[in-house]
């Protein structure tokens, strides 16, 4: 793949309804350092998707109704804490999704697919667990509802909304 000078650089979310964006939204507006909180709380799909009519397209041709996701756990991330997702809906789409755009992803999204959403990022490590643990006393695990994707423009900082592609019978 050759990068294209000025070329775009794409993220792609999974988009969330509406009760469980605003879950996810208050811990992350409590638990994440302000000075570095720009971005509501997302479940990244891809990380860098090509600038191109292909990934315009790839996107418009995905057919898929709105699924549930099971919220397992929290998980600890060194710096900050997320909740672990699974879905074996949400793994297929990234599979397609992964296949479609094979040629173009970097590294990172090509490792193995662990779907979460961060909460708290980029403190402490005794910070992280100071959450982990206080978070753990009341989780019992429950269930969000994909909607959508969304595609988002990064340029270093907070991320431009671009497209959404909603599913269908959300």
């Amino acid at each position: 793949m050759q990068e294209k000078q000025d070329a775009i650089t794409y993220i792609l979310s999974l988009r969330l309804d509406q009760k469980s964006q605003a879950f996810f939204d208050a811990l992350r507006k409590k638990h994440f350092p302000p000075e570095r909180n720009y971005l509501k709380a997302h479940l990244t799909l891809f990380h860098k998707l090509p600038d191109g009519a292909h990934t315009f397209a790839v996107l418009g041709e995905i057919i898929q109704d709105a699924f549930d996701m099971h919220v397992t756990r929290l998980r600890h991330l060194g710096a900050g804490v997320a909740y672990q997702i699974e879905s074996e809906t949400l793994q297929r789409l990234h599979q397609k999704l992964g296949a479609a755009f094979a040629d173009d992803l970097i590294p990172q999204d090509k490792q193995r697919f662990m779907p979460h959403i961060t909460v708290q990022n980029k403190v402490t490590p005794a910070a992280a667990t100071a959450l982990l643990l206080e978070l753990s006393k009341s989780f019992i695990p429950f269930t969000a509802r994909a909607i959508g994707m969304d595609l988002w423009i990064y340029r270093g900082g907070p991320w431009e909304y671009k497209e959404g592609f909603i599913f269908e019978r959300s």
